[in-house]
């Protein structure tokens, strides 16, 4: 049994800091949270095999994820309301990402502009939700473009969610924590799409992702994907990468978890793209089972959210750089010197 952990202490400290509808919503879940729990769960069953007689004198961790070099495979999650947990949103937390060499993902929903998350050094990509009115989505995917976005991330598994707690929803907060949405369209933007312009669309169908790939000339990562069959269609479209993804188990609480999914999406496509996860990485040992199981990258949402909200910039760099040692450690207890190295067969099911 899992006693308490220093993500658990982070949380406790962010959720003390945050008003109760605020860190309601970062917990959010689907269903009952069977899928967050047994997303956590999933992860901490796996073991891992060492190995022995590799050297280890030096120990690299460097990855390339669409032709950007990163220092690091631990990736920063789109997450939407950072400025909710400090102010500055994205700003901080891009200045953390920049310090450890990692990238940011940065939410249709975000709250700062563009212009201000690529002042500060960090490698980001930007996440899509395809609203209702695509004009509003061509809009921002050209000024995120534009703005220095090393690629798209296409999501796809966008679902209402079922609240923790009664109005949690950020529309419905106090002034002093409601922020605008996707600040980088102008009101009169906003206004002239009608009522239900900002809402998802329904009707995404696979030629999406050639028209984000022409309309931008980046490359697309489509994230959500948790089959085989979805991967194969999602790359026979076009995509650059796929990223296994509950959407941090709010997308369906009987869903199925990134743990589980992703050895099947890297057997279908992951000789052919890059395949990221997501969803429950909470510690160095789960992303080297991770990376042994075929991904190229992590990201990560909650824990960083959390850092942001109990300790700013400062807060974001200890949770990366908590995260980049276990998995240097772990790296080094496992008898290999580079996360290249990693292969299927170094990580097992617990009985």
């Amino acid at each position: 049994m899992v006693g308490v952990t220093w993500v658990d202490e982070i949380s406790a400290r962010a959720d003390a800091l945050l008003p109760d509808y605020v860190a309601a919503y970062f917990r959010g879940s689907a269903g009952g949270g069977e899928c967050l729990r047994e997303g956590l769960a999933a992860w901490e069953d796996l073991r891992l095999r060492p190995s022995v007689l590799h050297d280890t004198s030096t120990l690299r961790t460097e990855v390339e994820v669409l032709g950007t070099r990163v220092r690091t495979p631990v990736l920063v999650a789109p997450m939407a309301q950072q400025v909710a947990a400090q102010p500055e949103g994205e700003v901080l937390t891009g200045r953390a990402v920049a310090e450890h060499g990692s990238l940011l993902g940065l939410s249709t929903n975000t709250g700062v502009h563009f212009e201000d998350v690529a002042a500060t050094g960090a490698p980001w990509w930007y996440q899509v939700y395809v609203m209702q009115d695509r004009s509003l989505t061509q809009r921002l995917v050209e000024r995120a473009t534009a703005a220095g976005a090393r690629a798209l991330t296409l999501t796809v598994d966008t679902t209402a969610l079922a609240p923790a707690l009664p109005g949690i929803e950020p529309t419905e907060w106090p002034d002093t924590y409601r922020k605008a949405r996707v600040v980088n369209l102008t009101p009169e933007e906003v206004e002239a799409s009608g009522p239900h312009g900002l809402r998802s669309a329904e009707d995404l169908t696979p030629d999406v992702i050639g028209w984000l790939r022409e309309l931008s000339g980046l490359p697309v990562a489509v994230k959500g994907v948790l089959t085989a069959r979805d991967a194969r269609r999602c790359v026979d479209a076009g995509a650059d990468a796929v990223i296994v993804s509950t959407h941090g188990g709010r997308r369906l609480g009987t869903s199925v978890t990134s743990a589980a999914a992703l050895p099947e999406v890297v057997a279908e496509v992951g000789t052919e793209v890059e395949v990221h996860v997501d969803s429950g990485i909470r510690a160095g040992h789960h992303v080297v089972a991770a990376l042994a199981l075929g991904a190229r990258a992590v990201h990560v949402g909650r824990p960083v959210m959390w850092g942001l909200a109990s300790g700013g910039a400062e807060g974001v760099s200890a949770v990366l750089g908590r995260l980049n040692e276990e998995l240097v450690t772990t790296l080094r207890q496992m008898g290999l010197g580079d996360v290249a190295d990693l292969r299927p067969g170094d990580v097992t099911r617990r009985p």
